[in-house]
């Protein structure tokens, strides 16, 4: 649920791991400077730093927080360089493969899984795509790929991670100091012990790997036990991933793409340039050399979707609304792609 293109954020740290270090800069001397510049864990107590003590002044002004006790529980927090590391995204010019993306992701262990998931949880699903509209496949799609079905939810304490990443990552501290809110307000509200949560390296938590500010907003307890649990319970994750996509917009019935035709790429890049969000019809596409073999609705908003392919061509297809929804989840047409390509593969074997 960030913006940041992992094929989920827990299992895939082994794989982001190698990937920076295949990355790391030549020269010895900037590996250094780098590590140098860099906060250790044992020099930081963000209970005495004046950005982290106006934070605290803030949350307690608009929440009723105690001061002390939050100072007091920041004192226990430990700088995560390895949190940093991980969310640095790879040098500009970096070619990505969708193809090597996808074969991570469909893989047969995680359809396997994913088939035995689904039937073990044939009432909730039901229940889900009843009450919400989303169907039981796109559900399931995305719970594996976040967490291979609850296998890998992350080991990093969550405190830890957002506290690091709020103010020690300037290239996304608002967006990190906004759920380390929520996560303080998430604690209080559920009465846990805020450095008890352990999650992922951007600080996502449980099955379906939700940012604490989705947790509040969309998770729903869907099993009726009176609390949200999803650290352990697939009925309230399934609940929840629906929830949230049917609050972001889903369309029920309706189709997340359609295969795109292209007459002449050195025409689309405006269309390229335009984004993830369905702006165009059919007929506009058509000004620009792009149609579809399948039959599209003439009033359905479409974005053309290209995916990178490494050496070889890029991919295209047309993203409908329900694909833009898939990419609030996380903000990544690979991922998008990958959740829809996974779902038909479970749908495919699940009807066998």
């Amino acid at each position: 649920m960030l913006s940041c293109e992992p094929l989920s954020r827990a299992f895939s740290l082994a794989l982001l791991a190698a990937a920076l270090c295949c990355f790391a800069p030549a020269s010895h001397a900037q590996d250094n400077a780098r590590r140098d510049a860099e906060p250790r864990a044992a020099e930081v107590d963000y209970s005495t730093r004046p950005d982290v003590r106006a934070f605290v002044r803030d949350l307690a002004t608009r929440h009723g927080f105690e001061q002390d006790e939050l100072l007091k529980l920041f004192g226990q927090v430990r700088y995560q360089a390895r949190v940093v590391s991980l969310m640095t995204p790879p040098p500009p010019g970096t070619k990505r493969s969708w193809t090597n993306y996808r074969n991570r992701v469909l893989d047969p262990v995680r359809v396997e899984v994913g088939l035995a998931f689904w039937r073990d949880n044939l009432e909730p699903l039901r229940r889900a795509s009843e009450r919400f509209g989303v169907p039981p496949e796109i559900i399931v799609s995305i719970i594996g790929i976040e967490t291979m079905y609850g296998r890998y939810t992350g080991n990093f304490r969550v405190l830890d991670t957002l506290t690091t990443l709020a103010f020690d990552y300037p290239r996304r501290a608002e967006f990190f100091r906004s759920e380390l809110e929520q996560f303080l307000l998430l604690v209080r509200d559920q009465r846990l012990d805020p450095l008890g949560p352990r999650g992922s390296y951007a600080g996502a938590m449980g099955v379906p790997q939700f940012m604490p500010g989705s947790i509040r907003r969309h998770a729903v307890d869907f099993d009726g036990d009176g609390r949200i649990d999803l650290m352990r319970n697939n009925g309230d994750a399934i609940g929840s991933v629906a929830s949230f996509l049917a609050n972001h917009g889903w369309r029920p019935g309706e189709p997340t793409h359609f295969q795109a035709r292209l007459v002449d790429e050195s025409r689309i890049s405006p269309l390229i340039e335009a984004g993830i969000e369905p702006k165009f019809t059919i007929a506009q596409l058509a000004g620009y050399g792009v149609s579809s073999a399948q039959k599209v609705p003439p009033e359905m908003p479409l974005a053309l979707i290209d995916l990178p392919n490494g050496d070889e061509p890029t991919v295209y297809t047309l993203g409908a609304p329900n694909f833009y929804v898939i990419t609030r989840y996380n903000r990544s047409s690979f991922y998008a792609m990958a959740v829809i390509d996974l779902a038909i593969e479970l749908r495919n074997n699940a009807r066998n």
